[in-house]
């Protein structure tokens, strides 16, 4: 049998979480492009409030994710998961019943606050082996993309048939979908992997946090998710604007994200395959920098407004590929999970600054100014970036130790993975059974680093 295969219990694993991922980001995301076409209609309804609705859930978010992953420890994955999605219901249903906007924000907070990605994150490890964590992984992230996609073109269809009310009674339906799968579909974990590559180790923010590589990293996801909601905040009422009814809005959202897909792996390959990730980073800033100033003059337009949205999502699209797997070539040896659960509350933070920001520029000023706020983020982003350093090519492993190694041996077989070609860096944790290596896999693949560990 092929080791590297996954087992019918990792694939189950790895669809139902999958899927439980989705339907809440789903619920989340449809909001997004209808919110301020539709919300305006609401008692007491303004753009900055409806900025306020549209980004408040990052903030919750932000706040409640990494203690949801610390409560999954103590409480249980399947628990927590279900708790979380209790809470998103109930924001939910808060927001269905709701004809005034601050319903809407009360709502919207609630969701945020049911964050459940990191016990996802954690009952995926508990349930995958090791060399097959990686594949899970990028399932899940597969998923986000489609789902944000998904999202973005099924909010228009269904808010234009049911409503705003019956879209947030849609979006309670769907998490208590993802309840269900949780219960009787995902697999139970007898036991707790802790696994440094996936979730949070405490005591460890400052190592991280004032990393100048990740500080930056987290810079750039903090801008880019701001560039996004404030973003949403204007797009649906200028197209509007320009003469697009709301309920076609949908379409735009569908060709250009295609569009943008297509656009994604070829720009992946080449910064992975010609080591150029640098290049491409600042290239999708740049293109970032063109949609908002196509934005800015593209007055009641529609093609150049479609345009300024089709250059935006290319370089979003392609950002939200790069950066996790920077995140993960930069974090240090057995910290990854300390520094994707600081990129998270980082990228969330962007949600809640851009949506605020977004409706409060464009209350008081207008559309154009709002794109100007974003033009002025990229160029400031930009000029951040260009002090990054090109990144070591090089993948995170856990490598799975036996139980009782003496202090010799682990020196030891700490020698021996230094000596491997590649490896840049190893952190031995025997109390933890884990040896973590930063490793280039093309020099030194997983299977040759796991036969030493049986050598000593």
């Amino acid at each position: 049998m092929n080791d590297n295969k996954m087992t019918p219990l990792e694939r189950k694993a790895t669809w139902g979480l999958g899927t439980v991922f989705s339907l809440r980001m789903l619920g989340m995301f449809m909001v997004l492009p209808v919110l301020t076409t539709y919300g305006l209609q609401l008692q007491h309804a303004t753009e900055s409030l409806i900025g306020l609705a549209i980004g408040i859930y990052g903030l919750t978010q932000a706040v409640f994710q990494i203690p949801f992953g610390i409560f999954s420890d103590k409480f249980g994955r399947k628990p927590i998961i279900v708790f979380g999605l209790i809470i998103f219901i109930i924001g939910s249903l808060i927001a269905a019943l709701s004809d005034n906007i601050y319903g809407i924000i009360i709502g919207r907070a609630l969701q945020g606050a049911g964050a459940i990605s990191a016990a996802v994150m954690a009952l995926l490890s508990d349930l995958t082996r090791e060399q097959n964590r990686t594949k899970a992984m990028a399932f899940i992230g597969i998923s986000f993309g489609i789902t944000f996609a998904l999202a973005l073109v099924l909010g228009p269809i269904l808010t234009h048939i049911f409503g705003l009310q019956g879209l947030f009674w849609g979006i309670a339906l769907l998490a208590f979908g993802g309840i269900i799968i949780t219960l009787f579909t995902v697999p139970n974990s007898e036991h707790h992997i802790l696994n440094r590559e996936s979730g949070f180790v405490r005591g460890s923010v400052k190592k991280v946090l004032f990393d100048a590589q990740l500080l930056k990293l987290n810079t750039g996801i903090f801008s880019l998710h701001t560039l996004l909601m404030a973003a949403f905040v204007a797009l649906p009422l200028v197209m509007s604007e320009a003469g697009l009814a709301k309920e076609t809005h949908w379409i735009v959202y569908l060709v250009t994200m295609l569009i943008a897909f297509i656009t994604v792996l070829p720009f992946i390959i080449y910064a992975e395959k010609k080591r150029k990730m640098k290049q491409v980073f600042l290239f999708c800033i740049f293109l970032l920098i063109v949609a908002q100033a196509i934005l800015i003059i593209s007055g009641s337009s529609l093609w150049l407004i479609i345009a300024g949205i089709q250059v935006f999502f290319i370089g979003f699209n392609i950002m939200e590929a790069l950066l996790p797997s920077l995140i993960s070539k930069e974090a240090p040896a057995g910290y990854k999970g300390t520094a994707m659960g600081i990129y998270s509350t980082s990228q969330f933070l962007g949600v809640a600054l851009g949506g605020i920001l977004g409706g409060w520029l464009y209350q008081h000023y207008s559309a154009q100014i709002v794109f100007l706020g974003c033009l002025m983020i990229g160029i400031i982003w930009f000029f951040i970036s260009l002090t990054l350093r090109q990144p070591s090519y090089v993948s995170s492993l856990r490598v799975e130790l036996p139980e009782n190694l003496s202090s010799s041996q682990q020196q030891q077989l700490q020698q021996l993975f230094k000596q491997q070609p590649g490896v840049n860096e190893v952190v031995i944790m025997a109390d933890e059974q884990s040896a973590y290596i930063k490793v280039d896999t093309k020099q030194t693949p997983r299977a040759t680093l796991e036969s030493l560990v049986s050598s000593v």
